[in-house]
Order: C-alpha cells, then structure tokens, then sequence
C-alpha cells in the first residue's frame, strides 16, 4: 500500500469507487465489483434493498460488510431534508456507520447537483457526526465552502450522472485539486476507461463510476478496464508527463557521435 487514497482516516488501495445499481441481478453486482477491485461501494437507500425491505434479497448477501466498505447514498433526493433522513435511516440499518455519501439533485432531467440544499444538509450531517463525501458541481468556490463545512471528500461530477461524456471541463477539476485539502473524487460523467484516465492524470484522487460499468455490453469486463485506467492513471500523474511543446526539433535519439559526422 505506497500510494493509499486516505478517506476520514482510513487507509484504501483502490483509488476506484464503484456504485452498485443498475445491474441486472445482485450476481452481476458482485462479479463487477470483484473485478474493479474496489473497496469502497455506494448503496442508493431509497433504491436498493440493505435491510430495510425485510423478506427480501439484500445487497449485504452479495456484498458483506466484511468484504467491502459502505458508502450509502442519497440518489433520489431533491432537499435537504430527504438526503438527512436517508442517510440517519442508513445509519440506523448499519449499525451506526457513519460514512456516508451526499448528493441533493436538482431537477429529474439532469440530475445536476442543487448545491443550496447540498451545503445545507452537509452542515447538518457534519454537525451530526456523518464523515460526508459530496457530489456537488465543478465550481471551485462551492468546493472550497463544502471543505469549510468540514466534509471529507468533494466529489466533482465530470459531466452530467449517466452522460457518459467523460470530463467537460478539466480546468475547473484542476482549479478544486489544487486548491482542497479533502480528497477530490470525479462523480458522474466517466463513459469508458480513457475517461477514468484523465481523470486520474488531472491529479484527482480518485473515481467513483456506476453507469459506465453496468450498461457496459459486458459489465464485468468494462470494471476491470475501469481498475486498469484508474492505476495507469494514478502512475502516470506521480510519474509527471513531459511538457506539451507546439513543435520541437529536438529527436528522440542522439545526434552526436553518428557514422559520417
């Protein structure tokens, strides 16, 4: 473990968070995220069953807690008040986990981020003893003031939830990098590997990817494409890729010393 992405204290070596909806059974969920190698997996609370629906099929059976850490989401929140009743509900069923996912949607079209009722149920959740990681817009100023609450993680989306149009804006996602002292995951937007790559290369700390993997024509195949670039990813940003140049006229192999010279 000589790189770990650190989240409110803990240590993990995959720098890949994967979602577990939109599979078409809990099998396909489990197999995908073997294959991605992540540690870390989101749980839509008002979409998927971790206890709450008794009788019924559970994600816990096909994801123990023992294998995987929970982040329970707040999809399918559109105020404040929602997402901090789901996520107290979530609390309850896991028996006080405390980390947790936040995201207050908008509207139903583009499920961008209403991000004055997300930094309103943040501080309430922060003052409550939530470890809040936050799905918000790629604007630097809200980042910054989401970090000031006291979240754990901001989570920038690339482009809009289930797009698949990779990253929109990488100035914007450098601006927060540089400036947060949380880590800075890329939520929404990733469609393929390259995607998770350049996200990777900007200098995020992680990606947190669920559509490009389970509408993926082959799910399970697509998560180990997605661990793959998330590392490629990583290393090339510690290795510090060679300055762009319009031109160069300097070659790749030495001149001096040639047969003739």
């Amino acid at each position: 473990m000589q790189d770990p992405l650190l989240i409110a204290g803990r240590e993990y070596h995959s720098r890949l968070l994967v979602g577990t909806g939109k599979y078409k059974d809990f099998d396909e969920t489990r197999e995908a995220v073997l294959a991605s190698g992540a540690q870390i997996v989101t749980v839509a609370v008002r979409r998927v069953n971790i206890g709450q629906n008794a009788g019924e099929p559970s994600l816990l059976e096909a994801l123990p807690l023992k294998e995987f850490t929970y982040l329970p989401n707040t999809a399918g929140c559109y105020t404040a008040d929602e997402a901090v009743r789901t996520l107290r509900l979530a609390r309850e069923l896991l028996d006080g986990h405390d980390l947790v996912k936040l995201e207050v949607l908008g509207d139903q079209t583009t499920l961008f981020p209403n991000m004055p009722e997300t930094l309103k149920a943040a501080g309430t959740l922060v003052r409550e003893g939530f470890k809040v990681m936050v799905y918000c817009s790629d604007d630097p100023i809200q980042a910054k003031m989401l970090e000031d609450i006291g979240v754990v993680a901001v989570m920038p989306l690339a482009s809009l939830i289930g797009s698949g149009m990779g990253i929109l804006n990488p100035w914007n996602l450098q601006l927060i990098i540089q400036h947060a002292k949380v880590p800075v995951i890329v939520d929404a937007g990733v469609g393929t590997a390259s995607d998770a790559a350049i996200a990777m290369e900007l200098g995020c700390d992680g990606v947190l990817i669920n559509t490009a993997i389970a509408k993926a024509q082959q799910p399970v195949l697509m998560a180990g494409a997605m661990k793959k670039a998330v590392e490629a990813g990583r290393e090339a940003f510690l290795a510090g890729r060679m300055p762009r140049k319009f031109y160069s006229a300097s070659p790749s192999s030495p001149t001096a010393g040639l047969i003739g010279s």
